[in-house]
């Protein structure tokens, strides 16, 4: 049994990794199908969460009442999921060159409590590479683990536009890759069940990092 059947049997969990105006539409609409747990460092924030208040106005106050997504700033509860969704920002920094601390430190939390057999899907915005030559490299340094043996990355860009309430998640074809045929598959399959308008997979997560920026460069000239 796959990652995507043991989601869909509640056997295992779904984890997002920042609960931003990106992650948080994520989570929520996750939720609604499957097993969830929303990880932010911020207490604050996920107090708010808790107490049914979105401070990032995505989804809305009744919505996080709503929603069964379990709010946590604990990272030991990053154990009971497998598959993975770090969605935490990559902001430009003065001189213009990308900051990459804060997916920097989501990898080395998340790889803190990584278990064997899991997947872990970055959709920060980053230029190609930085899954595989700096994320990846971080998560086997602190979990003990094997990338490709004993556990699987992709990357899945996030194409929402913040405060767009016609373009969401569930209606704008999503960008899968993985390391190999087998995770892009099972990476698919799981976005699938909540993106209405399907997956699109591409070659490489070097692409997929690729096309991201091209898309962000297109969106924002």
């Amino acid at each position: 049994m796959g990652i995507y059947e043991e989601l869909l049997d509640h056997k295992t969990k779904l984890s997002l990794v920042g609960l931003g105006y990106v992650g948080m539409p994520i989570a929520v609409e996750f939720a609604k199908h499957i097993d969830v747990i929303g990880f932010d460092i911020n207490e604050k924030k996920i107090a708010q969460y808790s107490s049914g208040i979105d401070p990032t106005g995505e989804v809305g106050d009744a919505a996080i009442s709503e929603s069964s997504v379990d709010f946590t700033s604990d990272p030991a509860r990053l154990r009971e999921a497998r598959f993975h969704i770090v969605a935490v920002p990559t902001p430009v920094n003065q001189d213009k060159t990308p900051e990459l601390a804060p997916i920097v430190g989501a990898s080395r939390t998340l790889g803190k409590q990584l278990q064997p057999g899991s997947i872990v899907v970055y959709e920060s915005t980053v230029y190609p590479g930085v899954t595989e030559d700096i994320c990846v490299p971080i998560l086997e340094e602190e979990s003990g683990l094997t990338c490709g043996v004993d556990f699987k990355v992709g990357y899945s860009p996030e194409r929402i536009n913040p405060g767009d309430k016609v373009h969401t998640l569930r209606t704008i074809k999503k960008i899968v890759s993985g390391m190999d045929a087998d995770s892009l598959a099972e990476i698919g399959k799981v976005y699938d069940i909540v993106v209405e308008a399907g997956t699109y997979p591409v070659s490489t997560i070097k692409t997929a990092e690729a096309i991201k920026v091209v898309e962000n460069s297109q969106r924002d000239i």
